[in-house]
């Protein structure tokens, strides 16, 4: 069921009303302190910026594969100019442009992967009438051709009654609100909102809006509120929060969950993993469908840019990263002798399996039995490998270069220094192990 939720996605329209933002992360060395005050002096050499707010869900949805309509507002100013051209890149059109208001801007100082400083430009004011206009013009225009409409509610002016009645009635609205008590009349599928955002009534969360309600904690997980059933939580967030963005995340697989089909539970489950994904990513991150399957699985291969995600979790954890790659076509207890020894070197055991092209290359194409997919499907069910991904070229190296294992195992057979690869192992750091096939 899973898998097949997002496996619709591409096949939906998603429409995003709210409050947009540009994410600004300005990172730099910290040499000096300042002679003015005891605060560091930052060095900016780079500057990244990102959608944020309403317009990082939108993002969100176009990476899973949704078409997406935003309407937002942000001013005719130099951040405005830096979002529109971030949401272009995400193939998302932008906001309208609202001359004599000022584009909200989030700008983080980094240095050494750590945030020095936040300091935040925004305009709470209510929209103008004419402004509000043009949103509930565009609103009753297109909102009724898309499978869900979501709202991303800061509190930021751009959600007002106006706009809050054009949207009510709507076959999917998803709303995630600052103050749910506001979208009661909207008659909304589904609430989300922080726990710290609003005043529920835990015992009977449906005396706000009459919805399933969505509370979600960033380190906690989420609870699913739903009339005559018990709470459903999903699992804790996993990994620390590197970057912004992962509330955004979790609303636009949550939404789109919902208009493909799925219940409450399951979509707060698959947004929570969506969640996880960014939230080990540095900066304002988005998470696209590959990255949301490899997740929750199951499938037995994981995408090399999201196994060098998990590599570095498990390395700030302390494990040992051990790797070794092959085609284990046909497995043979051979096979499975190499593995469970490699597997004792070090903590974490990933393995690379050529894909088909690659193991017709090596092996000649009469002589591969089995598909990359099911070699792949056998090594995942045994107790010493953690990890699998496909190798598509003829040489590791670009994976090892990408994962920097403590080991890089071989089979026996001369000396490691005659392993192909045993000079970029070293420069990584690692070292060349050989084992026997006994």
């Amino acid at each position: 069921m899973t898998e097949e939720t997002v496996r619709r996605f591409p096949g939906l329209t998603a429409v995003v009303v709210g409050d947009v933002m540009l994410d600004s992360w300005l990172q730099g060395r910290a040499g000096r302190m300042a002679q003015e005050a005891p605060v560091p002096v930052v060095s900016v050499e780079q500057i990244d910026d990102a959608p944020g707010g309403a317009a990082n869900t939108a993002a969100n949805l176009a990476a899973l594969g949704a078409r997406v309509h935003l309407l937002g507002v942000a001013g005719a100013d130099p951040a405005g100019t830096a979002l529109i051209g971030s949401l272009l890149r995400h193939e998302v059109d932008g906001p309208i442009i609202a001359r004599g208001r000022r584009t909200a801007v989030k700008r983080r100082v980094m240095s050494g992967g750590q945030m020095v400083a936040r300091y935040d430009e925004e305009d709470r004011s209510p929209v103008t009438a004419s402004v509000e206009r043009e949103l509930v013009s565009q609103i009753r225009e297109i909102a009724e051709l898309a499978h869900v409409v979501i709202v991303c509610d800061s509190g930021a002016g751009v959600c007002t009654a106006a706009v809050r009645e054009a949207l009510a009635g709507l076959p999917l609205l998803v709303v995630d609100a600052y103050d749910p008590e506001l979208w009661r009349d909207s008659g909304p599928a589904a609430v989300l909102a922080r726990y710290d955002a609003c005043d529920l009534v835990a015992d009977d969360p449906f005396d706000v809006t009459g919805a399933p309600i969505v509370i979600t904690d960033e380190g906690d997980g989420a609870v699913v509120h739903r009339e005559d059933r018990p709470p459903h939580r999903t699992h804790r967030a996993s990994g620390d929060l590197m970057g912004a963005g992962a509330g955004d995340t979790f609303t636009a697989v949550f939404a789109l969950a919902l208009a493909a089909g799925a219940d409450a539970a399951t979509a707060a489950d698959l947004a929570q993993a969506g969640s996880d994904v960014v939230s080990r990513r540095p900066g304002t991150a988005v998470c696209d469908a590959d990255d949301l399957l490899a997740e929750v699985g199951p499938r037995p291969t994981m995408p090399a840019k999201v196994l060098a995600e998990r590599v570095a979790v498990e390395r700030e954890q302390g494990r040992r990263i051990v790797f070794t790659d092959g085609s284990f076509d046909v497995l043979h207890p051979g096979h499975v002798t190499c593995l469970e020894q490699a597997r004792r070197l070090g903590d974490v055991l990933v393995v690379g399996v050529r894909d088909d092209a690659s193991a017709a290359r090596r092996k000649a194409p009469d002589r591969v039995v089995n598909t990359a997919e099911d070699r792949a499907a056998v090594l995942a069910g045994l107790g010493s490998v953690d990890y699998i991904t496909l190798i598509e070229d003829d040489s590791p190296a670009s994976l090892l270069r990408l994962i920097r294992p403590d080991f890089y195992v071989k089979g026996a057979g001369g000396h490691p220094d005659l392993v192909p690869e045993a000079r970029l192992v070293r420069e990584l750091g690692g070292e060349v192990r050989l084992v026997e096939r006994r």
